[in-house]
């Protein structure tokens, strides 16, 4: 049998290479003109589909599907089809990422294999950017791999004035592949992992719990609309990736047609001083290092940063030394970014359902979603202040419960009290550690392991862990 699946799919290859149509390569500083600049629209690349219809050529793509399944299934049904017909007429987009998955590709290989998770997981990020490093969804979710604001902090991503590294990547790879790790410890099964990605491990498990069931295409009609289309997508992606010939689709010209080489940065330097120490353009090396905002590498002795570069000829590597040991003339002052998460934002600025003035006192009504951080950063004070005047010994707080706000020069002379060295926090059903990673500052998923003895990521309600 398996002899005969080879022969079909060896026949249709060769029937297809046969009918392509040559297409013209595209110049590499387009694509390069485009890794450089952030999209004007919403980059979710799931489109809706109505009611999947299936066609003749079942048997023949379920044995293409089959052929290239390795670790993660490779269900083929009316839904996967529906993608597969969508994304076969997308040649030029297909096109594109083919040449610079050339690129991109070792790198999210070898960041998935540090954590043990199948190669497969790389074409994940078709769906999600597009291989756009500058992808932002219309919820603020950025870059290759599209990392959520929370997300992105509780594994261990930094986002500053100067610096996103959700756009890096390198960086965004492995948080990647910690999340997938995560998941799939707890979750159990491929396919409700990268459900998860999408829509959050709390959602998968609840779907599993109404469904009764660890099938995604049993769970699959409580998880929400996008997540429903998100793995068929997948599915669909990876299929046209690896038989983008059969349906006329050839890579065009990556502009990464050159080797590179990392160096560590111990200074504040311009990309584009770098690019002339080495006689190559700036649109290249911020291609090649998109995650850095104003196109500086601030790099410290304390805390050097990476930068990537074309391999130099021998004849520049001493105006290129000059140029890293030199710093360029920049305010250097750190400022950490706040929350992107259009969510987060929408309940920033809903107002409280009720605040009482008296005396320098306001009261807060603490509604659904709202963490201490949240209602500090709402009234300009700080997370210690809110606990200090409310009596709380941890930072957990509930929907419904008021809480002191006092002006400046309104707060009562208190004694300091000596800081704890860590709050506990009472695991609550469908908490996940990334959940609770993203309810406390500087927290992340690794440092909650770490604090707890924790070898998985499984945690169960009434846990007790350690908020360090």
């Amino acid at each position: 049998m398996r002899k005969l699946i080879l022969a079909v799919l060896g026949l249709v290859t060769v029937l297809s290479a046969q009918a392509q149509v040559p297409t013209k390569a595209i110049q590499g500083d387009t694509i390069l003109k485009r890794l450089t600049t952030a999209p004007a629209t919403d980059t979710v690349a799931v489109p809706l589909i109505n009611q999947p219809m299936f066609f003749g050529q079942n048997l023949l793509y379920k044995l293409r599907l089959d052929s290239i399944k390795q670790t993660v299934p490779l269900d083929y049904n009316e839904f996967v089809q529906s993608y597969i017909d969508i994304y076969v007429k997308r040649k030029n987009m297909y096109a594109d990422m083919l040449g610079l998955s050339s690129y991109y590709f070792p790198i999210f290989e070898k960041a998935l294999k540090s954590y043990n998770i199948p190669t497969e997981i790389k074409y994940l990020s078709i769906v999600e950017s597009s291989l756009n490093p500058h992808a932002v969804s219309r919820v603020g979710a950025t870059g290759l791999w599209q990392f959520m604001f929370g997300t992105a902090k509780a594994y261990g991503l930094n986002m500053d004035n100067f610096v996103d590294e959700r756009k890096d990547p390198i960086q965004a790879s492995y948080a990647a592949a910690a999340y997938f790790k995560d998941a799939y410890e707890e979750l159990g099964d491929w396919l409700l992992a990268i459900a998860a990605y999408n829509c959050g491990k709390g959602n998968v498990n609840r779907a599993i719990d109404k469904a009764g069931s660890r099938d995604f295409w049993e769970i699959r009609r409580f998880l929400p609309a996008e997540t429903r289309n998100y793995v068929p997508a997948f599915i669909a992606a990876v299929y046209v990736m690896k038989y983008a010939k059969t349906h006329q689709i050839q890579a065009k010209a990556t502009p990464f047609v050159f080797k590179t080489d990392t160096i560590q940065v111990r200074n504040f330097v311009a990309l584009s001083d770098v690019a002339n120490a080495i006689n190559h353009t700036e649109e290249t090396l911020v291609a090649l290092n998109p995650s850095y905002k104003k196109k500086i590498v601030n790099g410290t002795a304390i805390a050097p940063k990476r930068v990537v570069i074309p391999n130099p000829e021998h004849q520049y590597y001493e105006q290129l030394f000059e140029v890293l040991n030199r710093d360029v003339d920049t305010d250097k002052q750190i400022i950490l970014a706040s929350t992107d998460d259009v969510r987060d934002l929408r309940k920033k600025t809903t107002a409280p359902r009720k605040e009482e003035k008296a005396s320098g006192i306001l009261v807060h009504k603490v509604l659904p979603g709202q963490n201490l951080t949240i209602i500090a950063n709402k009234y300009g004070v700080e997370v210690q202040d809110l606990k200090v005047w409310n009596k709380l010994s941890a930072l957990s707080i509930v929907p419904g419960q008021k809480l002191k706000i006092y002006k400046e020069g309104a707060a009562p002379k208190l004694a300091p009290k000596p800081k704890a060295s860590f709050v506990s926090y009472k695991v609550k059903q469908g908490d996940t550690l990334s959940s609770i990673a993203e309810k406390f500052d500087g927290i992340t998923v690794a440092s909650l392991k770490q604090a707890n003895g924790l070898k998985t990521a499984k945690i169960a309600e009434g846990m007790t862990l350690k908020i360090m």
